[in-house]
């Protein structure tokens, strides 16, 4: 580094006023904003329908889940369903922080989600079904993650959270598979 670098301003404070000044409209996203917002809220809204479908699965295998370890079981799925609308309302958010539209459209959401919402009758199914969700939610966030990457850190973070806690869930849904596989 060179000393007359060393001595230079970082920004150029007007340049950036009047950057800011600029398309106000847009709320958050600045001109300088690296990606597609286009392609970035259409992947988003890809997660957000497949948080939507997990919301949906979990809640009914809530409200169904039957046999001896079901109250326990049935509160599994009641905590990740709501750990998965939270998931689902942070992606909407920061869809709308991008200028994107959220869509909440039941016939898109089956569209765009990467998950089916099962047909699981036993208990050890509906783990199974929830297993493979999770585990395919894993995947596209770590997709997610690499494409936002650097560029967009405020959503690669949004997404690594969302990541840790799918693992979490799948954890625990691997843990309650092998304890029904052992009493089965």
């Amino acid at each position: 580094m060179t000393e007359s670098s060393k001595n230079s301003p970082l920004l150029n404070v007007q340049e950036v006023r009047n950057l800011a000044a600029q398309s106000i409209q847009c709320g958050a996203v600045t001109q300088d904003y690296p990606l597609n917002i286009e392609q970035a809220c259409q992947y988003l809204n890809e997660a957000l329908a497949t948080e939507i479908m997990c919301v949906l699965r979990y809640r009914h295998h809530q409200i169904i889940a039957k046999g001896i370890d079901c109250i326990q079981v049935a509160a599994e799925f009641e905590e990740h369903a709501v750990q998965e609308e939270k998931h689902m309302l942070m992606i909407a958010e920061r869809i709308n922080q991008l200028g994107g539209n959220p869509d909440f459209n039941p016939a898109s959401v089956m569209q765009r989600t990467a998950t089916e919402y099962g047909s699981a009758s036993s208990l050890s199914e509906m783990i199974k079904e929830d297993l493979i969700a999770e585990r395919i939610a894993i995947i596209t966030y770590r997709k997610l993650i690499e494409w936002f990457g650097a560029a967009d850190p405020t959503t690669r973070r949004l997404l690594e959270e969302i990541l840790k806690e799918e693992e979490d869930h799948a954890n625990d849904l691997a843990d309650l598979l092998s304890s029904s596989n052992a009493t089965s």
